[in-house]
């Protein structure tokens, strides 16, 4: 018993002692990641605002959509909420090639998905703005399936106009999302949870969802930016 005790004694001085080192070379699609992100930081003036808005109406629509049969989820509703928004907002839809702003009529709406080994990529669901709320949710499905079995084409990888990045599944409500490279702006979704919230002038517990967007301040000054975020958050606010 002395002798285990010991032995137990001497684990807990040397925290991790029973692990061994490990090394994880960045190379393959890790080190084109990688690569990647570091290409964004250093090349464009990354900005980032934060918002909060209230997800009740949302949340709303999605359970009234369930109950007659239709499955769209939170992520569709707020894919819908930005298609919506950035057509108001053409600035924040383009590209930033050299010493030209790029700005597209379409909207190909590029959506992170995380695969395993900590991979990322974003797919593009292409003319997304030309699309119904269940044709969109059906395409996004589409290119995430896709995604996780390594069967996107070259231009739903390379012809995304604005990037959406949804960890809401954390607890993170912001957060700075990296740029995806030449597009000029990028829309982190995080945690929705119960927050206090002024509603008509009384305190009230509400379903608050904390948005971040990142922008290359070079293509788009800090109060567009502020306009975009500030009507997204309206546009949702006003599902019904």
């Amino acid at each position: 018993m002395q002798e285990a005790l010991g032995v137990m004694s001497h684990l807990q001085e040397r925290p991790g002692a029973e692990l061994a080192d490990k090394i994880m070379p960045l190379n393959g699609m890790r080190g084109m990641i990688a690569s990647k992100m570091l290409e964004s930081v250093t090349t464009t003036a990354q900005l980032t605002h934060h918002a909060e808005c209230d997800a009740t109406s949302l949340l709303s629509l999605k359970g009234r959509l369930a109950a007659s049969g239709t499955k769209i989820s939170v992520e569709d509703l707020l894919v819908d909420a930005v298609v919506t928004t950035l057509g108001r907002h053409p600035g924040l839809n383009g590209l930033l090639q050299g010493n030209e702003l790029h700005l597209k009529r379409d909207i190909n709406l590029a959506v992170a998905v995380a695969l395993d080994g900590d991979l990322l990529v974003a797919p593009a669901i292409m003319n997304a703005g030309a699309m119904s709320l269940v044709d969109r949710a059906k395409a996004r499905r589409d290119v995430v399936t896709r995604a996780k079995s390594n069967a996107l084409t070259v231009k739903e990888m390379t012809a995304g106009t604005f990037t959406i990045s949804n960890i809401g599944l954390s607890r993170v409500r912001f957060f700075t999302p990296i740029l995806n490279v030449p597009q000029v702006a990028i829309l982190g979704i995080g945690e929705t949870s119960m927050r206090p919230w002024i509603v008509d002038g009384r305190l009230e517990a509400r379903s608050v969802i904390g948005l971040s967007l990142t922008f290359d301040h070079r293509a788009v000054n800090g109060s567009p930016a502020a306009d975009f975020l500030t009507d997204l958050c309206r546009t949702i606010e006003a599902m019904c």
